[in-house]
């Protein structure tokens, strides 16, 4: 037995409520269960209850067993003086306030529905699983389930909105800086999305402005603070890129002590961070205001055209600085592109809007159900058991599912797991 099952009954009434008595025998009525507190102090607030004729208004109270309050020294804290209702699984101490007066409790095993507590049981049963849900996942009626992935989707651009909201901050609301360090992030990908972003946090984004004009210029720029022009190559296009950042270096008064490595192990050769940070100053070379033009469309064949950029020249020819490859175009691919819109444009487009005052709910779900899902092993676990991840909106919101519900146990606060113990 866990304490948040005990909320949850509380919560949604989920006991026989038409004939409670205290432990003393006195009868209970709820008008009220009251508002859930989840920081510290009392667990329910401003409940409103009718003990033996006499109309209450306070705090309950919530332990596995009554004498948890003394455990957690209850006693000692004024915060519980007006703690209405003790609400306990076993009865097992009597409970006092601070000045000696008995508070009332409700032992709730007598009252428990046996249906809910043997679903709760079979839900949290050890020795499963990928999700404790697996075998009835399948079950869940889809109108359910749909409401709940779009919930999901939010509570993960929420998360996501929170590094843009101190990015932001930071930077005293220069979106366009933002942006930058964003996708400077995505297109490193996991293995270097954080030498990326510690790449672009070492270059002030007004000398990206300044040096957009030519690409072979923020080329420089990015590969020079990313440590890559300090070797002795006597290719042409590196001793430019070397001269060039020479320059930037003293006029900018540049320092990169603080970038991070580039990984380049395990990677296929398309994911180097050579091809990547080439793109990234295509990108920059082809786009001014690139915020701009991102909050303006919800058109998704219009990201498609506007991120569909190249290396430069040398790079279609090279992996690295020293070695010649077969010749190739190397631009951003479609699925490339799907995970920056994921990870940067739909979280920046939300926090923008809600910054805002302004709903964009509709045309954020809208242009993230037309994005492909993404093909994980999350993705790929939850699609063996039901198929549900149709788009990018379903791939993030199951994602956010697994992460924060899943594997910490959370079922009670999961509409899934809500469904699963009323059946």
């Amino acid at each position: 037995m866990k304490e948040d099952f005990l909320h949850y009954l509380w919560k949604y009434k989920k006991f026989e409520i038409g004939h409670l008595k205290t432990t003393s025998g006195e009868a209970v009525l709820i008008q009220s269960v009251g508002q859930h507190n989840f920081n510290s102090g009392p667990d329910f607030f401003n409940a409103k209850l009718k003990i033996d004729e006499q109309l209450w208004a306070g705090n309950v109270e919530i332990h596995v067993n009554a004498s948890d309050w003394y455990v957690h020294n209850h006693e000692q804290d004024p915060a519980y003086d007006n703690v209405i209702l003790h609400v306990v699984w076993e009865h097992d101490t009597d409970i006092y306030r601070r000045d000696g007066a008995v508070i009332p409790t409700l032992e709730l095993k007598d009252y428990m529905k046996p249906d809910v507590f043997h679903n709760y049981k079979s839900l949290f049963t050890k020795g499963k699983k990928w999700i404790n849900c697996e075998k009835d996942f399948a079950s869940i009626d889809d109108f359910i389930l749909n409401n709940w992935l779009e919930r999901l989707f939010f509570e993960r651009l929420e998360r996501k909105s929170k590094m843009i909201e101190n990015l932001l901050e930071a930077s005293k609301n220069d979106w366009e800086a933002v942006l930058f360090k964003m996708l400077a992030k995505n297109f490193g990908l996991k293995v270097n999305g954080e030498a990326f972003f510690s790449l672009a946090e070492s270059i002030d984004f007004s000398i990206v402005r300044k040096t957009q004009s030519k690409q072979t210029g923020l080329e420089a720029l990015f590969f020079g603070q990313a440590g890559l022009l300090v070797d002795t190559i006597e290719a042409a296009y590196y001793l430019k890129l070397k001269k060039d950042y020479q320059f930037l270096r003293q006029k900018f008064k540049l320092n990169n002590i603080h970038v991070l490595p580039l990984q380049f192990f395990r990677l296929r050769p398309p994911n180097f961070p050579t091809i990547r940070l080439s793109q990234l100053a295509s990108l920059y070379a082809e786009h001014h205001n690139l915020f701009s033009k991102i909050i303006a469309s919800d058109d998704l064949d219009y990201f498609y055209d506007l991120f569909r950029v190249e290396t430069s020249a040398f790079w279609k020819t090279h992996y690295t600085f020293q070695k010649t490859s077969k010749p190739s175009a190397k631009a951003l691919t479609k699925p490339f592109i799907d995970l920056l819109l994921i990870n940067t444009i739909l979280p920046i487009k939300f926090l923008y809007a809600k910054q805002r005052g302004r709903d964009v709910s509709s045309d954020l779900i809208d242009l993230a159900h037309k994005i492909s899902a993404e093909n994980n092993s999350v993705v790929k676990g939850f699609n063996n058991l039901k198929k549900v991840a149709n788009s990018a909106m379903d791939s993030q919101a199951i994602i956010q599912l697994k992460t924060n519900y899943c594997d910490v146990n959370a079922c009670l606060k999961c509409a899934v797991g809500n469904q699963l113990l009323n059946k």
